[in-house]
């Protein structure tokens, strides 16, 4: 990674984003909800979640969404729970693209449903800083 992609990402995840709410249901709700609307995937409740909405030029818009993702991803610094003890409590993720995104903090990747509780932000970034991130 270069100095300018490192400079990007230290931007991205620095800088304050506009607020959001998730949801503010007890953990007990949210698991019930997760299970409910998303049977046979795993999820993950996270805090202090930022998602970030990528911005991208037309053709990579199109390729996006022809792949059945929307241009989102979610950082979290906090896991209260993962279904499938992928992550630890308190540990940081970071989710692959969203392929849904319900009432406002049902966060769904391919393999994922992250649950956003509590207090958030939400942030956009170019695609090319996005993924500087994941390598």
């Amino acid at each position: 990674m270069g100095f300018e992609e490192i400079q990007a990402a230290g931007e991205l995840l620095s800088t304050p984003g506009e607020p959001r709410a998730g949801s503010g249901e007890c953990e007990e709700a949210v698991i019930h909800i997760a299970q409910t609307r998303f049977p046979n995937k795993g999820f993950c409740i996270v805090q202090q979640w930022t998602i970030v909405r990528a911005i991208a030029s037309d053709g990579d818009l199109t390729k996006i969404h022809a792949h059945g993702h929307l241009p989102l991803f979610v950082f979290a610094e906090k896991v209260i729970l993962n279904s499938r003890g992928r992550f630890d409590y308190g540990n940081w993720v970071r989710s692959t693209m969203a392929i849904s995104f319900q009432d406002g903090y049902l966060f769904e990747t391919k393999n994922t449903v992250y649950v956003l509780v509590g207090d958030g932000d939400e942030k956009s970034a170019n695609l090319a800083g996005i993924l500087s991130l994941y390598q």
